[in-house]
C-alpha cells in the first residue's frame, strides 16, 4: 500500500514551498497534502501557537491515516514541530518521518543567534525583502524560485514562532520515535549543528547530507530531494507489504 504524505513548511513561508514535491508525488499517483501553520500562508491573520500548530499537523495526519500509512515531512521549523509531534508519549499514527534542515536543538546560543539575525533582517528598510529575493534568485533554480514567496511571508509571526520553539523538548521526543526517520540536510545548512545527536537519539534514523546545498534543500536541489522522498515512500510501501504478509500468515 502506498503511503500518503503530509508536508509541514518552515518559518515565514507557507505550504507553497512544497509545490515541486506535491507535483512529483501526483505524477506517481501518491496522495499528499501540505498544510499552512497558524500565522502563515492562508492563515496569516491567525496568531501562532504551538498548540494550534500541533493540532494542524495532527488533523492532516489523522485524515491521511484513515486511508493507509503516513509519511510526515517537515522543513526547518516544520521539521522541529514534526519531530516533537512524532515523539509524543502517545505515538501518533505515523509510518515514517523526514526531517529536512532541522537538526539543531531550538535553545541556547543557536536559538538566540537565529532570533537576533531575524530581528536584524526585519529591521532593514523593506524588512529584508529585497535581500531575500536576491538570495533566492541567486541560489534557487527557476522552476522553484517563486514557491517560497507564493503564499506570502509571515514576517509578523516569525518572532513569536521562534520564541515558541524554545518550549520544545526534543531530547525527550527523539528517543520515543520508533518509526523510520530520514534527516536530510544541505552541506552548508546552518542548522546542521546537532545532526549527529539527532541521529543517535532517534533509534531508527539515518542522516543524508546533500552536497553544495544550503538550508533550502527542498527547493535548491528538488530533483535530489524528490529522489530521497521516493526512497522513503518505497521503504514504507515495502514495510506495509511485509506487515500485510505477516498478518496473512
Amino acid at each position: 500500500m502506498k503511503p500518503r504524505v503530509v508536508f509541514v513548511h518552515g518559518i515565514r513561508t507557507s505550504r507553497t514551498m512544497w509545490r515541486s514535491q506535491l507535483e512529483h508525488l501526483a505524477q506517481r499517483e501518491i496522495e499528499s497534502v501540505a498544510v499552512d501553520l497558524p500565522g502563515h500562508g492562508s492563515r496569516m491573520a491567525e496568531p501562532f501557537t504551538l498548540a494550534e500548530a500541533f493540532a494542524t499537523i495532527d488533523t492532516a495526519v489523522r485524515d491521511a491515516a484513515a486511508h493507509g500509512p503516513v509519511l510526515l515531512v517537515g522543513h526547518s521549523m516544520g521539521g522541529l514541530l514534526s519531530v516533537a509531534y512524532s515523539g509524543q508519549e502517545d505515538a501518533p499514527p505515523l509510518a515514517g518521518l523526514i526531517g529536512a534542515s532541522c537538526t539543531a536543538l531550538p535553545r541556547g546560543v543557536a536559538l538566540t543567534t537565529y532570533r537576533f539575525l531575524a530581528q536584524q533582517f526585519d529591521a532593514l528598510p523593506d524588512r529584508g525583502m529585497w535581500l531575500t529575493k536576491r538570495v533566492l534568485y541567486a541560489t534557487l533554480p527557476e522552476d522553484t524560485r517563486a514557491d517560497f514567496e507564493a503564499g506570502g511571508y509571515a514576517l509578523d509571526t516569525q518572532g513569536v514562532a521562534l520564541a515558541s520553539l524554545a518550549d520544545l523538548d526534543l531530547t525527550t521526543s527523539l528517543p520515543r520515535i520508533r518509526i523510520p526517520v530520514w534527516w536530510i540536510n544541505g552541506q552548508f545548512d546552518q542548522l546542521r549543528m546537532h545532526e549527529r545527536l539527532f541521529q543517535q537519539l532517534a533509534p531508527h534514523s539515518e542522516l543524508i547530507v546533500v552536497p553544495r546545498t544550503t538550508h533550502l534543500v527542498t527547493a535548491m536541489r528538488p530533483v535530489v530531494f524528490n529522489a530521497l522522498l521516493d526512497l522513503a515512500v518505497a521503504t514504507l510501501e515495502r514495510d506495509a507489504a511485509d506487515s500485510s504478509s505477516r498478518q496473512t500468515w
